[in-house]
């Protein structure tokens, strides 16, 4: 039976998926992703956008230190579980209630660890600054409710992503409008704060109604300790590259706020903010995607390594087409954006956005590596990004201050999505498709090839 949508399509697309399920199912999870991002992509921007102007560059800077020093402990409310439980639940469906049961559990520790770890950190590092510990503790609060996200690995596993979407959104958009309401009544930084926090709570809520709409019950969720080892086994090497991922995607902000000062991270915070809207493009194709990129390693390893290429090619193709329009229109649209306070982060945007070809491709390889059971590889691979990374920023970021902390980043992650593939024979072929895909872009039939 064809999804309810393809009948809308024109003729000649319509003929090409009928009957293609698979196809149907991946489009159609895709499709909600795409909408779920897109929406928050553009309404969340504005609003964003609104926020700076309105803060300016200090404010807006301490509220994205706060944010990146918070996230600098996620790693360990997660606890690398994510792509671990979305395996095992495509791999045992059988055993859905004792999976989700026994990683929410997991979550639940990690995340109050997170919290504690999160104030003692921050406490140290801006002795004396009770309004920066309070914006940090605040920011960590929400990895606590974050643990209920399981619910959302349950819908990727089954390629149902459009009950996330909904729930997801439904939160965007009530905190969307706490936080226009804020604007318009000039309320000050701790209250949008707070309205960030309650965003995760009410997504938390929605995802709770949404799994019990879907005929599911959370009571129904076991703790096994067995279970729970068995995932932490898998998962505590992605603990470890989760958390050098964070430090690397964070510390920018962390070191730019201790080294030069609020404004400084208020500038960079707001051409990373244009640089990284896009990153939500690789995570939904991959998503979607990569089951069927799984299921042909069962049947045929041509097969699983002609997908790989395709992904890759796609992920290419789709990342230039944003690179190169964004690197001569970047005064342009900082201006347009967020005003003349904001115009030394034009220079900023023409450099960070081409990390985004390396961020493209090490999102499809990193569903490969923990396919392929390399996570320790993968946390090498995390750690050799964090260490250049963090040398660069120490001598880039005095000498060309915001504009050498982009440099840090773009070289950084072709050093860890890229060239630390050629180092590990058992990573090598990975390192030769991308410089394949980086070379010679034959993306034109990918995306019907990969389904």
């Amino acid at each position: 039976m064809n999804a309810s949508w393809v009948k809308y399509l024109p003729g000649i697309i319509r003929t090409r998926l009928e009957s293609r399920r698979g196809l149907q199912a991946i489009i159609g999870n895709t499709g909600w992703l795409f909408a779920d991002k897109i929406l928050r992509m553009g309404v969340g921007l504005i609003v964003s956008v609104w926020i700076a102007r309105y803060l300016g560059p200090v404010q807006y800077g301490l509220w994205n230190f706060a944010i990146a020093f918070a996230a600098l402990f996620g790693a360990f409310a997660a606890l690398g579980l994510d792509g671990v439980v979305v395996r095992e639940l495509v791999k045992n469906p059988a055993r859905k209630n004792e999976i989700l049961g026994s990683a929410f559990a997991l979550r639940i520790i990690g995340s109050v660890c997170a919290l504690i770890m999160a104030i003692a950190a921050i406490s140290l590092a801006r002795s004396g600054e009770m309004f920066t510990l309070l914006l940090v503790a605040i920011s960590a609060a929400g990895y606590v409710f974050l643990s209920f996200n399981v619910i959302d690995l349950n819908f990727q596993a089954k390629v149902q992503s459009k009950f996330t979407v909904l729930a997801v959104n439904g939160a965007f958009a009530i905190a969307t409008i706490a936080k226009i309401i804020l604007l318009l009544n000039d309320a000050p930084l701790i209250a949008f704060v707070w309205a960030g926090s309650a965003e995760t709570v009410l997504s938390s809520i929605f995802l709770l109604v949404a799994y019990r709409v879907n005929h599911q019950d959370i009571r129904e969720w076991r703790f096994r300790a067995d279970v729970a080892v068995a995932l932490l086994k898998d998962g505590w090497p992605l603990i470890l590259s989760g958390l050098a991922i964070m430090i690397y995607m964070r510390i920018d902000q962390i070191m730019l706020g201790q080294m030069l000062g609020d404004k400084e991270v208020g500038l960079y915070s707001a051409a990373a903010r244009i640089s990284e809207v896009w990153y939500f493009i690789p995570v939904a194709i991959v998503s979607s995607v990569f089951p069927s990129v799984i299921a042909a390693k069962q049947l045929d390893e041509a097969l699983y390594i002609r997908r790989m290429q395709q992904l890759y090619n796609l992920m290419v193709g789709i990342s230039l087409a944003i690179a190169v329009p964004m690197t001569f229109f970047s005064e342009w649209v900082i201006t347009l954006l967020f005003g003349a306070n904001y115009t030394q982060a034009a220079g900023v945007l023409s450099i960070h956005i081409w990390g985004g070809i390396f961020v493209f491709l090490g999102v499809a390889s990193g569903q490969w590596y923990l396919n392929e059971n390399l996570q320790r590889l993968a946390f090498r691979m995390a750690l050799l990004g964090v260490m250049v990374k963090l040398c660069l920023n120490y001598v880039m970021i005095p000498a060309y201050g915001i504009e050498g902390a982009a440099i840090a980043t773009v070289i950084s992650l072709v050093v860890a999505a890229y060239i630390f593939d050629f180092i590990h024979n058992k990573t090598r072929g990975m390192f030769w498709m991308k410089t394949k895909s980086l070379f010679f872009i034959f993306y034109r039939k990918s995306w019907r090839k990969l389904c």
